[in-house]
């Protein structure tokens, strides 16, 4: 039940689907989150379900962070 209301929040908010969500979760699973190439290709699938434009500037930046574990453990630390 919560993983459904959840999941509707998502939706409601982003307007994708819950199998978008599970597929780009299970990409994210099962592929190497240190290779540059797989980062890259994550973010243009992200880009693209959501249809925000990602520049180049800040692709290469999301890519760095999170390639030199630059990426905030804790989400407090992201606000």
């Amino acid at each position: 039940m919560f993983k459904d209301s959840l999941f509707h929040r998502i939706e409601k908010k982003t307007n994708i689907d819950k199998n978008t969500i599970l597929q780009l979760a299970s990409k994210l699973q099962k592929n190497n989150l240190k290779d540059e190439k797989t980062l890259r290709e994550i973010i243009h699938d992200i880009r693209d379900m959501t249809g925000k434009e990602v520049s180049q500037e800040k692709e290469d930046k999301i890519v760095h962070a999170i390639l030199q574990d630059e990426v905030p453990r804790d989400i407090d630390k992201m606000f």
